[in-house]
């Protein structure tokens, strides 16, 4: 049976916008049930894909940060084309400090970064996680565990020689995150074992914004937008949202 590979998505929901941005090796469907719960009250989401991602992962090896920026950077331009003069951004992970980058190079209304990493992994680390998402994402395909035993074994083979630009962005980013001026909500999962949870104080600290807040979800992990307080993450984004000075 043929997997339905996830798309992109754009809810429209009313004038004010939110550019949702997902993580690496993730998809639209990690911000998804935001974006629906958003959408009911009032507000327009769109959710990109970066390039390689939400595909069969042989794709992924031969993209990187510069590929994803220039997505990230489409999703904007689009919102704003489509008619959107004021657009907030959310991002889960790497979604998160792409919403940080976004804080200084454009004008953005608000930030919500969520369980973003500030600290840098080895790219062997990386690259262990690009292997786990490998696995899964053929598992879902419905392949026979030895053609996945086979296909991985080739796959393995394939280094992803853009994980040092990906340690390269992160460290850019965090060098500037004191020039992010725009209210930011942190969102952190006292659980989360994918990053270095201090990555929360770092961004709070550090965004030089008047508006910030920072949220400990003491129930959840790393992908927080589908873990045991989703509800109460969809709530506060809503109301941090909600008490941005929008000017419709």
């Amino acid at each position: 049976m043929k997997m339905k590979l996830p798309q992109p998505f754009t809810f429209e929901g009313g004038k004010r916008a939110v550019l949702l941005l997902h993580g690496f090796t993730g998809n639209s469907s990690d911000v998804r049930m935001l974006g629906r719960y958003l959408e009911k009250r009032g507000y327009t989401s769109h959710a990109p894909h970066y390039k390689g991602h939400g595909v069969p992962p042989e794709e992924l090896v031969s993209t990187g940060p510069s590929d994803w920026w220039k997505d990230v950077m489409m999703g904007y331009d689009y919102l704003k084309a489509k008619g959107h003069d004021e657009i907030a951004v959310a991002g889960l992970s790497l979604g998160g400090v792409f919403s940080l980058k976004l804080g200084y190079t454009v004008p953005v209304k608000g930030i919500v970064t969520m369980c973003a990493p500030m600290y840098l992994k080895s790219e062997e680390k990386m690259y262990q996680g690009v292997l786990a998402y490998a696995k899964e994402f053929k598992k879902h395909e419905g392949k026979t565990p030895e053609q996945i035993e086979m296909e991985m074994e080739q796959f393995a083979k394939t280094p992803m020689n853009t994980l040092e630009a990906l340690r390269g962005l992160m460290a850019d980013v965090r060098n500037h995150v004191d020039h992010v001026y725009a209210p930011t909500f942190v969102v952190q999962g006292r659980h989360d074992k994918m990053i270095n949870t201090d990555s929360a104080n770092i961004i709070y600290n550090e965004v030089e914004s008047d508006k910030k807040e920072l949220k400990w979800y003491e129930e959840s992990g790393h992908i927080i937008t589908f873990d045991k307080e989703k509800e109460q993450l969809h709530e506060d984004v809503y109301q941090f949202l909600e008490s941005l000075d929008w000017s419709e």
